[in-house]
């Protein structure tokens, strides 16, 4: 299967349509399963870190000053990333921030995303929370560095998908659990999983 880059972004709140800038970002190129490749940066753009974030993330402001400007960071992450289709947990915030810091480095944001927490709603629903950390510790997966920041993030999100596709291989008899099927599975209703995935299994 193609490779899948899996993105986080740390920022400084909840929407860039509020304002909000990225402060961070992490990519990891998952194919077959494996992280293959990985990009992270942190970026200096005008917004200003609330005290809270940085206590949250780790991330000053003078760390962001004396980072590269969003714009060349954006552009070096849209090369890496290039046609690869896009995973992200909560891929309704990340693709708000990939788009826009896009936008305002004056580059497209055509990369299709899905979201591992429809994902992990759809595949584990007696999971006892889709967050991310909590995925993490039910499906015995390694926690990799320091919570809310990007690449330890994408990391997890990497792996809790590569555990997904393995899921979809070994359980649902899906040969090739690729992003298209990501995509349809993550907008289909709860009780058509079954359905959908017997039509992409190996009998279908």
């Amino acid at each position: 299967m193609p490779p899948i880059a899996v993105i986080d972004f740390e920022t400084t709140g909840i929407s860039p349509g509020q304002g909000a800038r990225a402060t961070e970002v992490a990519i990891v190129l998952l194919e077959n399963g494996q992280v293959v490749d990985r990009f992270q940066s942190l970026m200096k753009t005008v917004a200003w870190i609330p005290p809270f974030i940085t206590q949250l993330t780790g991330i000053t402001n003078a760390m962001v000053a004396a980072a590269p400007a969003a714009a060349g960071v954006m552009q070096d992450a849209a090369r890496f990333v290039g046609d690869a289709p896009m995973v992200a947990h909560n891929a309704a915030f990340d693709s708000k921030f990939w788009q826009a810091e896009l936008a305002l480095a004056g580059l497209p944001a055509p990369q299709p995303f899905a979201c591992t927490v429809l994902l992990s709603r759809r595949l584990y629903p007696q999971a006892p929370s889709h967050k991310l950390g909590t995925l993490v510790d039910y499906h015995g997966l390694p926690r990799t560095g320091q919570a809310h920041r990007a690449l330890a993030d994408a990391e997890m999100a990497a792996a809790l998908l590569a555990r997904m596709q393995h899921d979809l291989r070994t359980r649902w008899g899906v040969p090739e659990p690729g992003h298209a099927l990501l995509m349809a599975l993550q907008r289909c209703a709860r009780p058509a999983v079954g359905k959908l995935l017997a039509q992409h299994g190996a009998g279908g």
